[in-house]
């Protein structure tokens, strides 16, 4: 970051504690529109569904159609959107017409061709992270998102989420400044495994499972955590090394269900990733350590510690703190300074919605008022392929360089 940079941050952030101005209460209005869409939703999985969950808090938007190729999920689908239209294709589904918007929630495989044929006919795209299994059709839908004039927006959720992005404004400023490692982790006790009547059933939804068009850990959950290192440093990854084993879920699978992995960055830093299904503890996050402070994220809180000989920089007076053994973290809170002054300062910890419904608000207002999306085709694209490579480098156990070339 330059000179010039760091005073300007720290001009517009003297005197408050935040960036942003994200009061309790103000997310619902975010969730209006002056003009009305219809979407569509194409896949209803545990996404899909998820998708169509968040959708019914939103004024001036009408789920219009829903699709899934297996008839029990698009039954699932349609019990939670009763008005909406079901389809066993998107192509079906596309050639009815009226759609605004497209949401694209199958396995990530499939991602590409659904992709390609909405924006063909003319319809905006949000696309679930990662884009596709494969480097080839990652950057084919990048390019389709270009060339094609239309709302793209991938579901790498932390550029749209508030926590993520006041957390960002801290972090390009000498509140962090240099920094020295990063580290991430996602654990979650679960099998990956979904009970099918058949082995055609058995195959289509376990698709994670399978290895020839599995991503393993390192790419359908590492790359969204990569996701956010890429945006933070405004850099990618060079190499990748990692090891994985099946440690629990002894059922034949050979898709690795805990993995550790280290991408070096060409600064010199490292980000060390540690991923697992068979174990909770510690949930999903982030760590920035730098030579005045880290910064923890945790998708819906984050929190920022600061070293004993970092300058102090006047916000601190507002701040909330929590005590973690024997540290003390100081809360990130948006519009931290006119909830001190309010006495609500606690009340503004956390987020009042999922990461999720950010996702979909910030695409549906890019949709509706050409507002710039939160994640683009091609940035969704670099994190997608640095997923794939990590997961290549730990499936082979070797070093696997990433050209930068590929990424763009």
């Amino acid at each position: 970051m330059t000179d010039i940079d760091r005073r300007s941050f720290l001009a517009q952030s003297a005197g408050f504690a935040a960036g942003m101005a994200l009061i309790p209460g103000l997310s619902a209005a975010m969730g209006r529109f002056s003009a009305p869409m219809k979407v569509g939703v194409v896949g209803c999985g545990r996404q899909g569904r998820a998708i169509v969950a968040e959708l019914a808090s939103f004024d001036n938007v009408t789920l219009a159609a829903i699709c899934d190729i297996e008839p029990r999920r698009l039954n699932a689908g349609q019990r939670r959107a009763p008005d909406a239209k079901g389809y066993g294709s998107h192509r079906e589904m596309l050639d009815a017409g009226g759609l605004d918007a497209v949401f694209v929630a199958t396995p990530t495989h499939l991602h590409r061709a659904v992709v390609e044929d909405t924006l063909a006919a003319g319809v905006n795209v949000y696309c679930e992270a990662p884009l596709a299994h494969t480097p080839e059709d990652a950057k084919a839908i990048a390019a389709a998102a270009r060339s094609s004039g239309k709302v793209v927006q991938a579901g790498f959720l932390a550029r749209a989420n508030p926590v993520y992005q006041l957390a960002r404004t801290f972090f390009v400023s000498d509140a962090v400044r240099t920094l020295a490692a990063m580290e991430a982790t996602r654990a979650r006790k679960t099998s990956w495994r979904t009970p099918a009547r058949d082995a055609e059933t058995e195959k289509l939804l376990n698709w994670r499972l399978n290895p020839e068009v599995s991503t393993g850990l390192a790419g359908e959950w590492g790359s969204h955590q990569f996701d956010v290192f890429h945006w933070y440093t405004d850099s990618y990854p060079t190499r990748v090394t990692g090891f994985g084993s099946v440690r629990l879920h002894e059922d034949g699978r050979t898709v690795d269900d805990t993995i550790s992995s280290t991408l070096q960055f060409p600064s010199g830093a490292a980000l060390t990733y540690n991923a697992t299904l068979g174990n909770s503890y510690e949930g999903m996050h982030e760590v920035f350590r730098g030579e005045n402070a880290a910064i923890k994220l945790a998708w819906s809180h984050g929190w920022m510690f600061k070293e004993a000989d970092a300058p102090t920089q006047g916000w601190e007076v507002y701040a909330n703190r929590q005590q973690f053994h024997n540290d003390e973290g100081i809360t990130l809170i948006a519009g931290a300074t006119k909830l001190a002054e309010q006495g609500k300062l606690k009340e503004g910890v956390g987020l009042p919605h999922t990461p999720l419904w950010y996702g979909v608000e910030s695409f549906l207002k890019a949709v509706s008022e050409g507002a710039p999306v939160a994640c683009t085709a091609d940035e969704a694209a670099r994190s997608t392929i640095v997923g794939i490579r990590a997961h290549e480098a730990i499936t082979a156990g070797r070093t696997v360089e990433i050209d930068p070339t590929e990424l763009g």
